[in-house]
């Protein structure tokens, strides 16, 4: 962000036949986030013009031909294409998945010449998005392979953050991908995270177990017992603040979640359903562990309410506050970890004839 006084919040506009264009669009006709930030959309002017007249949008757009020429206090469109487009609200097409993917391909593109400073997707559709080019069952695992670090999936709200040990693996797959090695490579980056981008000292972190009740003493599955205990083990007497694992079915119920600053899931659905009950349309997907920031709704395409001007944008504008709120926090850290206070220089005294 440097010579620059606003964070650019570069943004892939997703599906176009679902809400991506419609939360985008009314996220900034809030003047106010103008102020807070530059954002570069990476679609086509033409499209989001019309767009913004079929939701009855009275906000003015201004088309840019580099993300490094980007406008403050205006919404500014990169043309990532020139044709015309016909978007059909609320259906799959693998058209629409192929246009989504122009998009993040060239809003990526930006993110590591540092074009923007940060990262916000639109929904995109898992399926008619795929192609030789995107061969990923998500976004996450497509940022892991485009930018440096190891990525995991980090679930954000007000009172909660989950964590993932494995995001988009079958449940059949889920217990053989779960190693001590992966383990200790996904507590290690959440807690780097916790101390880099939110600046948490000391995170405590809570892990839920692998198999229900933690396994009951091998009844219900060994992993836990031959698994997960012996790593959490390891890593608290390296100094992590880490505990459990806890039995998952009763850990969000008597609220002890809110004992820890972040909770790890062994698997998706076991994070992410007590997660999105607690927080949906207000959560926020953030991939920690990468050198660049990206983060999302918590939500998908929501084909059904798609193209009729209902669709609730108040996860996608958390995601864009979050984006900022990482990105400020990290170069502050970045900052104090890169000029730490020098040791004074002893004086040295000549003696006295």
């Amino acid at each position: 962000m440097s010579k620059r006084n606003k964070i650019k919040v570069g943004i892939s506009i997703g599906d176009l036949n679902g809400i991506g264009s419609e939360i985008v669009l009314k996220t900034f006709q809030d003047t106010r986030m103008l102020e807070l930030c530059t954002p570069v959309l990476f679609a086509n002017v033409k499209l989001l013009s019309q767009l913004k007249k079929d939701y009855e949008l009275n906000i003015n757009l201004q088309g840019i031909d580099s993300a490094e020429n980007s406008i403050p206090k205006k919404i500014n469109v990169i043309n990532v294409w020139k044709e015309h487009v016909d978007v059909h609200f609320g259906k799959e097409e693998k058209i629409a998945g192929s246009y989504a993917l122009k998009s993040l391909e060239a809003a990526v593109a930006a993110l590591k010449k540092e074009e923007i400073d940060v990262l916000v997707t639109a929904p995109i559709n898992k399926s008619n998005i795929q192609s030789e080019k995107f061969n990923f069952p998500g976004h996450t695992d497509y940022l892991a392979k485009e930018l440096e670090g190891d990525s995991l999936m980090l679930m954000l709200s007000e009172q909660l953050r989950v964590g993932l040990l494995t995001d988009h693996v079958a449940v059949k797959d889920v217990a053989k991908t779960i190693t001590r090695e992966l383990i200790e490579k996904k507590i290690n980056i959440i807690n780097r995270t916790l101390i880099q981008d939110f600046g948490i000292d000391k995170p405590k972190i809570a892990v839920l177990g692998i198999n229900p009740h933690n396994g009951d003493n091998g009844v219900i599955g060994t992993e836990d017992d031959t698994i997960l205990k012996p790593t959490l083990d390891n890593l608290r007497n390296n100094g992590k603040l880490v505990f459990g694992p806890y039995a998952a079915d009763s850990f969000f119920g008597s609220a002890n979640y809110k004992n820890f600053d972040v909770v790890i899931a062994s698997y998706h659905d076991q994070g992410l359903t007590p997660f999105k009950t607690l927080a949906f349309g207000t959560g926020v997907n953030f991939t920690a562990g990468l050198n660049r920031i990206r983060t999302s709704p918590d939500h998908g395409t929501a084909y059904d309410v798609a193209g009729k001007n209902v669709a609730n944008y108040e996860s996608f504008r958390e995601a864009v506050y979050s984006a900022i709120q990482i990105f400020r926090k990290r170069k502050e850290y970045k900052k104090i970890t890169k000029n730490p206070l020098q040791p004074q220089r002893k004086k040295s005294f000549s003696k006295k004839k």
